[in-house]
C-alpha cells in the first residue's frame, strides 16, 4: 500500500509561534559519521502565542543524546522525543534555557539537506527545513535568533572552519583537533544557519563600504582552482558597490565568505555572511566556462549577496511569503545585470526564461499563485512562478508608480521592517504610502495563478482619422481557481507611421499620467481607447519592454511585424516581431505537414532577417537573438494542445534549413566579420560578437550541412575559449557522422578531470535529436564519470534529456518516460528534492496529443503507485495527475 499524500499546509491557518528563541549557542564537533551537536537555546513564551501550549520542536532523523532544562536532566515523563520531533510537556512560564544534544551522520546524508559532506568537506543546507536535521528547533522563518557557533574538527581533515557572522575566537585542542567560534549579531531564522569545515584554498580581497568600513571578502574553493574564482570575486565587488549606489544598502558584517562545493541541490544559498554555492556558479576560466556561465556567475553571486537585505535582514514571515525574498531579489539581480551588460539583451533573455519555465508552469497542473495559499511540500515551491513571475510583479509595481516612488517605497521597506519577518502586505504597504496609490487591486497578482491573455482589437476610421484600440483580458482556469478576476495590467504602447516615426498619443481616454508614460492601465475586463489625428493606420507596438507577464492575442499581421522588426525603437518588441514571424511560419509548416495547407512563402521574412544580420548599427547580441528561432518548448507552449513533438521538430528544422540556405552568403560574411583574434574577455560586447558568430555557424550548417560541418570542425580545433569550442561541438552534434564522434571523444579526453566541463559533455549528447539518443543516455548512465549522487551530473544528463530533447523524451514507444520514471524511483530514497524536480518534466503532459498523453499519464501513475515515496515526489505526482 502506497504512502498517503503529505498533509496540506494552508496560509489561512497561520498562527504565530507559541515560543520564541532569543539566542542559540551551538557547539558542533565534526566527525564523518558521528557529529555531536550541542544546542543551548534561550527560550521564552510568545505573548502572541497560545497560552499554556507545550514546547514543540521540529526534528528530522535525529538521535537525542541528552536534554537539560536550566541545567538539570529531564525525566522521561517531562518530554517526548522522536526522530521527527521533541515535546516538552510543561515548559516554564518564565524565560528558560534548554540544552539539547543530538548525533548526526554527515556521510550518510545523501539528501544534501542539513549537515552533509561534499567531497572531503563538511557543509550545510538549511533552507527550507534542513536545520531540523541538525538539532531540534522551532524550524520556521518567523523565529529569529542571535547565533553563536563553536565548530570543532580534526585540524588535518578540516583546517578551515567557517560559520555565520564574524569570527570571535579560534584555537588548538589536544588530539590534533582545533576550534573556531563565530557570532552573528543579527537575529535570523534557522534556515540561514551555515557552517563549513574542510581543506580548501581561497582568494581574498578587502572592500571599503560607502561609510568607510573595511570588509574582508573571501571565496573558498578546492585547492588548485583558486584562479577560477577571480571573476566571482569581481562580480561580488561590483554587486556590493551597485547595491550601495542603487538601493542605499551597505554590507553589515566584518567578513563576507563564499564557499563553492560540488554537491548542492540548488544554485546557491544566502546564509548570513557565509554563502554556500554550487561550484558551477563560482568557477570560471576562458578555457572551461562559456559566456553564459560567466553571466550566470555574475547574476547568482549578485543574487545571493542582495539577499543580505532582501531575505536576511528582512526575512519572510512564513514560507507562503517566499516570493517576498526571492521574487524581489531576482528583480534586483536582473537590474544589476542590466546595468552591467546590455539592458535590452538582458530583458529579452529574462523574458525567454520566464516563458520557457513559468508560462508553461502556469498553464499546467502544477500552476500556483506567486504567493500560494496551500502547499504539501515546500521544497516543490522554489519555482519559476515564485522567482521569475515574482520579479515581474515587482517590475510592474515600479512601472505603475514610477522610479522615484518605487525608490522611496524600498527605502521605507528597509527602514520599517529591518530585523523582522515580513509579509507581502507589509511590502506593498510601503509603496502605497509613498506613491499615494491604492494597491489593493494590484495585490491580486500575488494571489491569482495563471497567465492573463489580452485580446487586441483595433478599428481604424480613415475618414475620421481615428483608431479605436480595445484590450480585453481573460485568465484561463488553474487548479483550485476556476473563476478569475481582472488584474491591474500596465500595457506600454507606441503608435508608428509607415516610415517609423511615432504618432503623438492624442486621446481623451487616457489620463495625463498614462499618456506621458505611454502606458495603458488595464484594470477591467475590457477597455477601449480612441486615438485621434492619425492620417494613416498606425503600426501598434504593444507591451513594450514586456511591461507585464501576459500573452497578447492575436499577434499583428506579417506586414506590421516586419515593420516593427525594421524600425521599432523598443528592442524587446523588435525581437518579439521576429519571433512572431518565425512562429507563424513554423505553424504554417505544421499545417502543411498535416496536409491542411500549402508550405508558406517566407521570402519577405528572410529579407527582414537579412537586414538585421547585415546592419552595422545593431548590437550583435540582439542580432543573434533575432536569428534564433523559437525552440520546441516555445512551440508546444504556443500550440497549447494536441502537441506532436515530432511534427514541431520537423517544421522548425525545415524553416531552419531554408533560412540558412536563403541567407548563406550573408551568414558567411557575418561569420568572418565576427571573428576575434584578441584575448578572451567575458564583457557584454565581446560576448555579443561570439553569440552572433555562433548563431550564424548554426544556420550555415542548417543551410549547407557539409560546409557547416567543415567550419564547425575547424572552429572546434582552433577555438581559444570554451564558448566557441562548445558552440562548434553543438553544431557538430547536429551534423553527425565521423566528425561528431571525433569531436566528442577529443572533448572528453581534453577535460576528463574537470567535472563542470564534463557536465557539458554529458548534456550535449543528451539533447541530440536522434532515435539512438535514448540508448546513448542509458549507456552514459553506466559511464564511470556518471553518478546519481551528484545533482549537477544528474541534471546534466537526465535533466537535459527530459527538458531539451522533446522528440526523444516524448517518444511514442514510451522509452523516454520509462527512463525518467526509473531514474526518479531510484533517486527518490537518496535525494528526493532532485527526484521531484526531474519528475516535473511531465508537468505539461496534458498538452500532448492523445497517444503520448496516455503514456505520460501511465508514467505518473506508475510513480505514484510505488510502495514508498518521499513527500517531494508524492506531491509532484499527485498534483500533476490532478
Amino acid at each position: 500500500m502506497r504512502n498517503p499524500p503529505p498533509q496540506a499546509v494552508r496560509l489561512c491557518d497561520y498562527l504565530p509561534p507559541n515560543f520564541l528563541i532569543d539566542t542559540v549557542e551551538l557547539d558542533i564537533s565534526l566527525d564523518k559519521t558521528q557529529t555531536e551537536v550541542r544546542a543551548k537555546l534561550r527560550i521564552r513564551r510568545n505573548p502572541k502565542g497560545r497560552e499554556g501550549a507545550p514546547l514543540e520542536l521540529d526534528g528530522d532523523g535525529l538521535v537525542l543524546r541528552g536534554l537539560k532544562l536550566e541545567g538539570r536532566d529531564l525525566s522521561a515523563s517531562e518530554y517526548e522525543a522522536a526522530p521527527d520531533g521533541l515535546t516538552l510537556h510543561v515548559p516554564p512560564a518564565n524565560p528558560f534555557t534548554l540544552e539539547i544534544e543530538t548525533l548526526v551522520n554527515p556521510t550518510e546524508n545523501t539528501q544534501l539537506s542539513g549537515l552533509y559532506r561534499s567531497g572531503s568537506a563538511y557543509c550545510t543546507q538549511c533552507e527550507a527545513e534542513g536545520f531540523r536535521r541538525i538539532t531540534y528547533f522551532i524550524d520556521r522563518p518567523d523565529v529569529l535568533s542571535v547565533y553563536t557557533t563553536r565548530i570543532e574538527a580534526d585540524k588535518q581533515e578540516a583546517p578551515i572552519l567557517l560559520g555565520n557572522g564574524n569570527p570571535k575566537e579560534s584555537g588548538v585542542l589536544p588530539g590534533g583537533r582545533h576550534f573556531a567560534v563565530w557570532r552573528d549579531p543579527f537575529p535570523k531564522p534557522s534556515y540561514l544557519f551555515a557552517l563549513v569545515g574542510g581543506d580548501l584554498g581561497h582568494i581574498e580581497r578587502n572592500f571599503i563600504t560607502a561609510s568607510g568600513r573595511e570588509v574582508k571578502l573571501a571565496i573558498y574553493v578546492e585547492h588548485g582552482k583558486e584562479s577560477r574564482a577571480d571573476y566571482a570575486m569581481d562580480a561580488l565587488v561590483r554587486a556590493m558597490k551597485w547595491d550601495e549606489q542603487t538601493f542605499g544598502r551597505e554590507y553589515d558584517l566584518d567578513v563576507f565568505n563564499i564557499v563553492a562545493v560540488s554537491d548542492f541541490n540548488m544554485g546557491a544559498m544566502e546564509n548570513k555572511g557565509l554563502n554556500i554555492f554550487n561550484d558551477k556558479y563560482v568557477l570560471a576560466s576562458p578555457q572551461t566556462a562559456t559566456d553564459s556561465d560567466y553571466a550566470g556567475i555574475e547574476a547568482v553571486i549578485a543574487h545571493e549577496y542582495f539577499h543580505n537585505w532582501t531575505g536576511n535582514r528582512i526575512t519572510c514571515r512564513d514560507w507562503f511569503q517566499l516570493c517576498l525574498k526571492e521574487g524581489l531579489t531576482v528583480f534586483r539581480d536582473q537590474e544589476f545585470s542590466s546595468d552591467q551588460r546590455s539592458r535590452a539583451v538582458k530583458r529579452i533573455t529574462d523574458v525567454r526564461t520566464l516563458r520557457l519555465a513559468q508560462f508553461v508552469e502556469d498553464s499546467g497542473p502544477l500552476a500556483h499563485p506567486v504567493r500560494p495559499d496551500v502547499y504539501r511540500e515546500i521544497n516543490n515551491f522554489y519555482t519559476a512562478t515564485v522567482y521569475e513571475k515574482g520579479a515581474e510583479i515587482v517590475r510592474m509595481l515600479k512601472t505603475l508608480i514610477g522610479d522615484e516612488a518605487f525608490r522611496r517605497g524600498m527605502n521605507l521597506y528597509f527602514e520599517r521592517f529591518d530585523g523582522t519577518a515580513a509579509t507581502v502586505e507589509d511590502f506593498l504597504s510601503c509603496f502605497a504610502e509613498c506613491s499615494g496609490r491604492d494597491l489593493s487591486h494590484f495585490a491580486s497578482w500575488y494571489s491569482q495563478a495563471g497567465t492573463p491573455r489580452i485580446n487586441v482589437e483595433s478599428d481604424y476610421d480613415p475618414a475620421a482619422k481615428t483608431l479605436d484600440l480595445t484590450l480585453a483580458q481573460t485568465t484561463p482556469p488553474t487548479p483550485g481557481q476556476n473563476d478569475k478576476k481582472p488584474l491591474q495590467i500596465p500595457v506600454s504602447l507606441a503608435l508608428f507611421d509607415d516610415k517609423g516615426e511615432k504618432f503623438k498619443l492624442d486621446t481623451t481616454d487616457l489620463t495625463n499620467s498614462e499618456k506621458s508614460r505611454g502606458l495603458i492601465e488595464l484594470t477591467t475586463e475590457r477597455r477601449t481607447i480612441r486615438f485621434n489625428n492619425l492620417p494613416e493606420r498606425p503600426t501598434l507596438s504593444l507591451l513594450r519592454g514586456f511591461s507585464a507577464p501576459v500573452r497578447l492575442e492575436p499577434a499583428a499581421d506579417n506586414q506590421e511585424l516586419r515593420r516593427l522588426l525594421a524600425f521599432d525603437d523598443d528592442p524587446f518588441n523588435r525581437w518579439q516581431a521576429a519571433q512572431n514571424l518565425a512562429l507563424r511560419s513554423i505553424f504554417a509548416r505544421v499545417a502543411a505537414l498535416r496536409g491542411e495547407a500549402r508550405p508558406p512563402d517566407d521570402s519577405a521574412f528572410y529579407s527582414a532577417l537579412r537586414r538585421v544580420l547585415t546592419a552595422n548599427d545593431i548590437d550583435p547580441a540582439f542580432a543573434a537573438l533575432a536569428l534564433t528561432l523559437p525552440n520546441e518548448t516555445d512551440l508546444a507552449r504556443e500550440m497549447g494542445e494536441n502537441v506532436n513533438p515530432d511534427i514541431l521538430f520537423s517544421a522548425r528544422d525545415a524553416l531552419r534549413q531554408e533560412l540558412g540556405a536563403a541567407l548563406l552568403p550573408a551568414l558567411e560574411d557575418s561569420y568572418a566579420r565576427m571573428e576575434s583574434n584578441g584575448a578572451y574577455s567575458p564583457d557584454a560586447a565581446s560576448a555579443g560578437r561570439r553569440s552572433l558568430r555562433n548563431a550564424v555557424l548554426d544556420l550555415i550548417a542548417a543551410g549547407d550541412r557539409i560546409k557547416g560541418a567543415r567550419l564547425a570542425e575547424r572552429q572546434f580545433v582552433s577555438a581559444s575559449n570554451m564558448t566557441d569550442r562548445l558552440a562548434a561541438l553543438s553544431t557538430l552534434s547536429l551534423t553527425g557522422g565521423e566528425p561528431r564522434e571525433r569531436a566528442f571523444a577529443q572533448f572528453y579526453e581534453d577535460y576528463a578531470g574537470d567535472a563542470l566541463v564534463v557536465d557539458k559533455w554529458f548534456a550535449l549528447q543528451a539533447i541530440i535529436p536522434e532515435d539512438a539518443t535514448t540508448k546513448l543516455v542509458h549507456e552514459l548512465m553506466r559511464h564511470p564519470d556518471f553518478s546519481l549522487a551528484n545533482p549537477n551530473r544528474t541534471r546534466a544528463l537526465i535533466g537535459s534529456f527530459c527538458a531539451g530533447n522533446p522528440t526523444r523524451f516524448h517518444a511514442l514507444d514510451g522509452s523516454g518516460y520509462e527512463l525518467l520514471t526509473n531514474t526518479v524511483l531510484e533517486l527518490d530514497p537518496k535525494n528526493p528534492q532532485i527526484a521531484a524536480r526531474l519528475l516535473s518534466a511531465l508537468r505539461t503532459w496534458r498538452m500532448l496529443e492523445p497517444a503520448r498523453r496516455s503514456l505520460a499519464e501511465a508514467a505518473l501513475k506508475r510513480v505514484l503507485a510505488a510502495p514508498t515515496l518521499s513527500r517531494d515526489v508524492n506531491d509532484i505526482a499527485t498534483r500533476a495527475l490532478g
